[in-house]
């Protein structure tokens, strides 16, 4: 029996289908080890009496342009102001 192009054609696409959803689901484990690994971080701060919610803003923050945080903290300096805060 001779395999055509089309069956060629086929089990390569599926080949490289198969590879790709294989590929992703790798990653998506290694996501979930990050954010395990994240959590006990966090954990392991929150037990030595760190705010936790305050470091995930600091993390935030950290990622941010200077520029940007000066000028939203300076518009939101207004905000209070204009608010009587």
């Amino acid at each position: 029996m001779d395999e055509t192009s089309a069956d060629i054609s086929y089990r390569v696409t599926a080949d490289e289908l198969r590879s790709f959803i294989e590929r992703f689901e790798r990653l998506d484990a290694e996501k979930k080890d990050i954010a395990d690994q994240q959590k006990e971080v966090m954990a392991e701060a929150k037990g030595r009496g760190y705010d936790t919610k305050v470091i995930r803003k600091v993390i935030a923050l950290r990622k941010r342009d200077r520029d940007d945080i000066a000028e939203e903290e300076a518009v939101l300096e207004l905000y209070k102001e204009a608010l009587g805060m």
